[in-house]
C-alpha cells in the first residue's frame, strides 16, 4: 500500500451558473481539509485536474486553490490534465508524492465548469480530447466519436440496441440515491430503448439516454502515507493502481477492444494481486453506454463481443455478482471533465467506509476505479480497500 485517502469532499454536479471554477475549487479543498482533520499548513503538495480546452477564460488554474486558505500561499502548486482521465491522472500523481516521500499530506482537487458555454462550443471543446488530424471532422463532435465505435461494435457483433439501453437504465436507477448525481430519474428501460422527441439518435445507433450529461462540478481528496494513516479517523489504501497510455489516433489501434484499459486492469490487480472477483464494486468510466458496456471485456469480465450477457443477465447490478457504477455513473451523476475522477475516487472511499447512504453497496471491501481519457487513450486504474 502505498498511500491513503484520509479526507474528502464533493459538490453536487449539474449546472451551476452561480459558481466559478474558482468558487467550486475553493469550497472543495476547505472542506476536505476540515473532513481529514488536518490543518492548511500540513499540506505539503497541491495537485489540480482541471481539462478546460475553453470552457473556462482563467486557464491558469493550479493557484487558485491557494484561495482556500492563506497557509496555502507557497506550497508547490500544479495543473494535471490527461483529457477526461484528468482527476485521476491528479490523483495518482499525488500517490506518487506520497510514496516517494517527498509529501506528507497531498491536496487533490478536480474541477470543471461547462454549462456556461454555448452548446456549439462544449462539442468542439470536447473533440479536443480526440486526434483531430483524422477525427476532427466527426459529426456530433466526442459523439460522433463513440457513435463510430459502436457502429463499428453492432456490426461486428450484432445489435446492442437493448444492452445499452439497460446499461443507461441501470445507472440513472442507481442515480435516484447518490445526492451528487445532476440526474436523480429513474428514467426505465422502455424510455431509454426507444427514439423519441425526448430521446432522440446524437450519433449512430447512440440516442441522448447514452451519452454522459455536460455538467458543472468539483471534488477533493487529502492523500496520506499509511503510517500516517493508521493515526486518522478515516483511511482508505490504495492496494493497486496503474496508469496506461495508449495511441492517439484510433487508425493505430483496434479501437473495439480497449487495449489499454485492459493492461491497466491487469496491472493494477496485479500490483494489488487480486483477481476481478475480488473486488465488490467497479465504478467505471461510462462517458458513453457503449463504453461501459466494451469495458465489461476488457476488464475480463466478459470475453470479446460478449459484454450484452453482463448486462442482460444482471451481473452489474447494484445486487448482481459485480455491481458497476452504484453512484450512477457518468451517465447520472455527470461529468464535469477535470472533475469525474476525483469523483470517482471519493465515492469509492465512501463506499468502502460505509458512508455511501443510499448508493452503499451491501458489504463493500474492496473498490475498482476505471477513468479514461479519450477514447481509451489515458487509462487509469485505481484497486482501493479501507484500511480502518
Amino acid at each position: 500500500m502505498t498511500a491513503a485517502m484520509v479526507g474528502w469532499a464533493h459538490l453536487p454536479f449539474g449546472k451551476h451558473a452561480e459558481e466559478t471554477v474558482e468558487s467550486m475549487i475553493v469550497k472543495v479543498a476547505v472542506d476536505a481539509i476540515n473532513d481529514a482533520g488536518i490543518a492548511p499548513e500540513d499540506v505539503d503538495e497541491i495537485l489540480l485536474g482541471h481539462f478546460n480546452a475553453g470552457f473556462s477564460p482563467q486557464d491558469f488554474t493550479a493557484s487558485l486553490v491557494l484561495q482556500a486558505d492563506p497557509a496555502l500561499r507557497f506550497k508547490p502548486a500544479t495543473r494535471v490534465e490527461n483529457a477526461c482521465a484528468t482527476g485521476s491522472a491528479a490523483v495518482h500523481q499525488g500517490v506518487r508524492a506520497i510514496a516517494s516521500g517527498d509529501a506528507r499530506f497531498v491536496l487533490v482537487v478536480g474541477v470543471e465548469q461547462m454549462t456556461t458555454t454555448p452548446g456549439p462550443e462544449i462539442g468542439k471543446n470536447l473533440l479536443k480530447a480526440s486526434y483531430l488530424k483524422e477525427e476532427g471532422d466527426i459529426p456530433a463532435g466526442f459523439a460522433g466519436v463513440f457513435g463510430k465505435i459502436a457502429d463499428a461494435y453492432f456490426q461486428k457483433f450484432g445489435d446492442q440496441s437493448d444492452a445499452l439501453a439497460k446499461i443507461a437504465a441501470k445507472n440513472h436507477r442507481n442515480g435516484v440515491s447518490n445526492p451528487y448525481a445532476q440526474m436523480r430519474k429513474d428514467l426505465g428501460f422502455e424510455f431509454c430503448r426507444a427514439e423519441s422527441e425526448k430521446n432522440p439518435f446524437v450519433a449512430g445507433p447512440l440516442k441522448r439516454t447514452d451519452c454522459s450529461l455536460v455538467s458543472d462540478g468539483a471534488a477533493a481528496l487529502v492523500l496520506t502515507d499509511p503510517a500516517t494513516a493508521l493515526g486518522m479517523k478515516k483511511a482508505v489504501a490504495f492496494r493497486g493502481m496503474a496508469h496506461v497510455q495508449d495511441f492517439l489516433p484510433m487508425s493505430k489501434r483496434d479501437i473495439l477492444k480497449f487495449e489499454g484499459c485492459s493492461k491497466a486492469w491487469g496491472q493494477a490487480l496485479g500490483d494489488a494481486n487480486l483477481a476481478l472477483e475480488d473486488l465488490s464494486f467497479v465504478e467505471t468510466h461510462d462517458c458513453f453506454t457503449i463504453a461501459e458496456l466494451i469495458e465489461y471485456e476488457a476488464m475480463g469480465l466478459t470475453g470479446e463481443g460478449q459484454g450484452a450477457k453482463a448486462i442482460l443477465e444482471g451481473w452489474t447490478e447494484k445486487d448482481g455478482k459485480l455491481p458497476i457504477n452504484p453512484s450512477g455513473g457518468l451517465k447520472a451523476k455527470g461529468h464535469p471533465i477535470g472533475a469525474t475522477g476525483v469523483s470517482m475516487h471519493v465515492l469509492t472511499a465512501m463506499q468502502l467506509t460505509g458512508t455511501a447512504g443510499d448508493i452503499q453497496v451491501r458489504n463493500a471491501e474492496i473498490g475498482g476505479i476505471f477513468n479514461m481519457g479519450g477514447a481509451a487513450v489515458a487509462n487509469f486504474v485505481s484497486v482501493m480497500q479501507a484500511m480502518k
